[in-house]
């Protein structure tokens, strides 16, 4: 029986490995699910890699062994994290978009998930360095008169999907926009938002300075996170729409800070 237990072990924790590796991330409750383990079990088994350093732990997950800071996941690697909290937060955010502005909407996956709830809204004028957003409204009622007019930037593909570099910059330094809408690797009081992307960090920058409203689209995971680089201070920020998971004391940091907190209830 122990040799059963500890061989089953090895399956689970090659296969937690193998998708770490595959997909630049997992967290612990898809594993959970996955394998048919308890959450301590899961948690065992990364500590185990994580000394033999087969991947390394970040809250509520793991990524490749890497300088946490500076990891950055793929984009297909982000779209299994907080699926649901991305959908409700999606939700939220575009009942802040009135017909005929002009937005912003950075790379990222929650972007990418709001970017899919406003193809619908009429005569809107979208920015964007993210080719995912830009497909989306590409894509959205071909040919109709009041389709959302889209301007992506150039730049270098990052892997996230995002296009970054002295091209996008360049671009987005010539356009005012009403409001935009970004996704951050890492928000922090200290930090603020950041991103393990140098060249992101840059052109999140000229995003933040050519918005009249900043509102940050985020999950409570990324609350406390830090990543390499920081392009933004909690100041910049009007608006964080986040989900339920975010924590009381988080809120009260977000409330003295920033102009509105919306905490996004989850589907029904």
């Amino acid at each position: 029986m122990g040799e059963q237990q500890s061989l089953l072990a090895e399956q689970r924790r090659a296969l937690i490995a193998d998708e770490v590796r595959r997909r630049g991330g997992v967290r612990v409750n898809e594993l959970t699910r996955r394998l048919g383990v308890s959450d301590m079990t899961v948690r065992r088994d990364l500590d185990v890699l994580a000394r033999q350093g087969v991947l390394e732990k970040v809250h509520g997950g793991a990524v490749p062994p890497a300088d946490a800071s500076a990891h950055e996941p793929g984009f297909e690697a982000k779209s299994g994290l907080e699926p649901d909290a991305k959908e409700s937060i999606a939700r939220e955010a575009a009942a802040l978009v009135s017909p005929g502005t002009a937005i912003a909407l950075s790379g990222g996956t929650t972007t990418y998930a709001l970017a899919k709830r406003l193809t619908g809204v009429p005569d809107l004028t979208v920015v964007t360095n993210s080719v995912r957003v830009a497909d989306v409204f590409h894509a959205a009622q071909p040919g109709a008169e009041r389709q959302a007019a889209v301007v992506l930037t150039g730049g270098v593909r990052t892997p996230s999907d995002s296009l970054v570099g002295p091209v996008a910059d360049q671009a987005i330094r010539s356009l005012h926009v009403d409001v935009l809408f970004i996704g951050v690797h890492g928000i922090a009081p200290e930090a603020g938002l950041s991103t393990p992307n140098l060249a992101e960090a840059e052109t999140n920058r000229c995003l933040v300075r050519s918005a009249r409203r900043v509102v940050v689209v985020a999950d409570h995971t990324k609350w406390g996170t830090v990543g390499l680089s920081s392009f933004a201070t909690l100041d910049e920020v009007d608006t964080l729409v986040t989900d339920e998971g975010l924590d009381e004391a988080a809120r009260a940091e977000v409330t003295e800070r920033l102009r509105l907190l919306v905490v996004a209830e989850p589907q029904g």
